[in-house]
């Protein structure tokens, strides 16, 4: 335990009174129709932060209702771009102006480094201004090569009523991930937050209402997946459903929305690898590395939860990476200091410990971590930083999405062999390749089954960059004019020139 950079209790306060989160239906705030509530405990500091009305299907129908109808009636979609952007630009500067509000809350419920909080809040911002002008550009096209009886026309067209599921882990970015695209194309939504994180996206509602969204235009309601996600992805009136989460539950929504056949958005797990080539940046590589299995306490589905390194370099890089580890400063997350916080629930902890604890008894070694981490001051649950070594390629935690700050290493020969280490998983969500050699890096590129590819570096994202996974890992993308369509319908309007068509039958 002194081996790690433990940040002890900060002097930040805990609000004496949680806060109260409702829904939003239809413009205005309202409890649930049995006032059924829960709790939210900071998995951080132990103590409720935050009461939040429980939703039922009575909750979800109205949400729903009120989505449809202002969808129907044309209360945004029927806005032209410049009105809609303008609306996504000042709820982008409200953001800013929320900014540590939000991440403080955000901190609270996730128990997220405050510092990264308040980043991924600025990230967020961007989003919903790259968004807006989007809503401005958005564009058919038209055909004049059809010869001189017709003119062809594609019409780009909202796809109607969304639903908008969101996890955990990003609460705040992912919802700006896809709410401001959805809105952009002109849908209404009915946006589900999960139920460990849903203060942000209250918050969120509330700033939507102060830039003047029309009623109904987002929806809000909170809490489980059942009823609550169940019912926004059966129901017949959503056009639409866009998750972000596990695979399971991926694979549950899928059946779930197949009895209307709606469209099907989704982003979830990986088991992302970083193959480290003898020739790369050693330096580089390495804190890239660490930056990528424990940023957000690898609570992320990028997480760079696997390393593939040549096994020339193998026990270099491996010293290298777990003396960078102890440095990692990991505790209280309210500390702007602290980079690693908590672990999102006890249960969930104790799922990371049992792949670490599996490996080991399959012969894996763990140099450093492997077990809960004591933070002076704090109740809450905390994991220490892990590398496991001596993995082979059929272990569990090599090939599952482990979701905590544990790194599995395994070793290569030759590039073939890298690649086929790369794609021998279910996931398909990103890759990184670390190499001075251009070529390495393109073969790689093109080889590896990833919906993202990254060389020589890790995790580095842009609003204009499409994101999402191939596999197991999801169908659809997010950011980018890619993000865009996916809230789109074609629609093919063939118009004939004049009187110009034969008759089929003579009169």
């Amino acid at each position: 335990m002194s081996e790690l950079n433990v940040v002890s209790i900060s002097e930040a306060q805990i609000p004496a009174d949680p806060f109260v989160a409702r829904h939003l239906i239809d413009g205005s705030w309202r409890g649930s129709a049995d006032g059924a509530t829960f709790d939210r405990v900071s998995p951080s500091h132990g103590s409720v932060v935050t009461v939040a009305s429980r939703g039922g299907a009575q909750d979800v129908d109205a949400a729903i209702s009120a989505a449809r109808l202002a969808f129907d009636k044309g209360r945004w979609s029927k806005m032209t771009g410049k009105d809609r952007a303008t609306l996504l630009l000042k709820v982008a500067d409200l953001i800013d102006r929320e900014r540590a509000r939000i991440a403080f809350h955000e901190t609270l419920e996730s128990g997220k480094p405050i510092s990264q909080a308040k980043a991924e809040i600025e990230g967020a911002a961007d989003i919903w201004r790259y968004a807006a002008s989007l809503a401005r550009t958005l564009h058919g096209e038209s055909y004049n090569s059809l010869g001189n009886d017709f003119l062809g026309m594609v019409l780009k067209e909202p796809i109607g009523v969304v639903s908008i599921i969101t996890p955990w882990n990003f609460p705040f970015l992912i919802v700006s991930q896809k709410l401001p695209f959805a809105l952009a194309a002109g849908c209404t939504a009915v946006v589900k937050p999960s139920e460990m994180t849903p203060t942000t996206t209250v918050i969120l509602g509330e700033l939507l209402l102060e830039a003047g969204i029309p009623a109904g235009v987002v929806n809000i309601v909170l809490g489980f997946g059942d009823p609550v996600g169940t019912a926004m992805t059966a129901d017949r009136r959503v056009d639409m459903v866009t998750f972000t989460g596990s695979t399971g539950v991926g694979k549950a929504i899928v059946k779930a929305a197949s009895g209307t056949l709606k469209k099907v958005s989704l982003e979830l797990g990986g088991k992302n690898p970083q193959v480290i080539f003898p020739d790369a940046d050693l330096d580089s590589a390495v804190d890239a590395v660490v930056f990528g299995v424990y940023f957000n306490a690898g609570e992320c589905c990028n997480s760079g939860s696997r390393i593939i390194v040549h096994e020339d370099i193998a026990r270099n890089f491996v010293a290298r990476t777990v003396a960078l580890s102890r440095k990692v400063p990991f505790g209280d997350p309210l500390d702007p200091s602290t980079k690693v916080g908590a672990i999102i629930t006890p249960d969930h902890q104790a799922k990371i410990n049992a792949y670490v604890q599996d490996a080991k008894a399959s012969g894996a070694e763990v140099p450093i971590g492997g077990d809960a981490l004591d933070v002076p001051g704090l109740n809450g649950q905390f994991y220490q930083p892990t590398v496991v070594t001596n993995v082979r390629s059929d272990m569990p935690i090599a090939r599952e999405e482990v979701f905590g700050p544990v790194l599995s290493v395994l070793t290569f020969r030759t590039l073939d062999e890298a690649i086929d280490l790369v794609n021998d998983a279910d996931y398909g969500l990103s890759a990184g390749v670390w190499s001075e050699n251009v070529h390495t890096c393109l073969e790689f590129a093109r080889r590896a089954q990833a919906g993202t590819v990254w060389t020589n570096t890790w995790m580095d994202g842009f609003a204009e960059m499409p994101f999402g996974g191939v596999k197991e890992s999801g169908q659809g993308r997010e950011l980018g004019k890619h993000g865009l369509d996916e809230f789109l319908e074609a629609k093919t309007v063939t118009m004939r020139v004049g009187r110009t068509r034969a008759p089929w039958v003579d009169a």
